[in-house]
């Protein structure tokens, strides 16, 4: 097993539609809204953003997302990652009785030359720091996703 190679899957049970999931998903710059551990999103053009990423280790995640694929039809959104992180990600959004199933897969290794330098000995640490992100994450979307529709208190022109 190579100790910088990490092939991740985490899966939430979500309380809204799936078009609905998608939609937040798809939104990459308000990640910060909701997933605590993703410290900012800078747009780059209309298909690439850099994400900035810090868990409970000390250290921060600077990479780019790239997307490959954004298919509505599948609800499935697909990107490459280039920088502290080397890989790919992927969303596929699913229904599931009056919610839906979303599950986030990646296949990453390391870009930073420390942290390659570390895993054979902090790999545990790496995927329970990557494990507290995804719970974080899951729960920020399930508030978000729960919570009353915004009104808008503007009035017409």
């Amino acid at each position: 097993m190579d100790p910088n190679r990490y092939h991740l899957t985490s899966t939430w049970q979500l309380p809204a539609g799936p078009e609905r999931v998608y939609r937040v998903l798809q939104d990459v710059a308000g990640y910060p809204a909701w997933w605590p551990q993703i410290r900012s999103v800078r747009r780059i053009d209309d298909r690439t953003g850099e994400l900035r990423v810090r868990s409970f280790l000390p250290y921060e995640l600077l990479f780019t997302v790239h997307e490959q694929r954004q298919d509505a039809g599948a609800r499935l959104l697909q990107a490459e990652l280039r920088g502290d992180l080397q890989g790919w990600s992927r969303w596929q959004v699913s229904a599931a009785g009056p919610g839906s199933v979303v599950v986030f897969e990646e296949e990453v290794r390391p870009g930073k030359p420390l942290m390659r330098r570390l895993a054979p000995l902090a790999r545990p640490l790496f995927l329970a720091n990557h494990a507290v992100m995804m719970r974080s994450g899951e729960r920020g979307l399930r508030a978000l996703l729960s919570a009353p529709p915004a009104t808008s208190s503007a009035s017409g022109p």
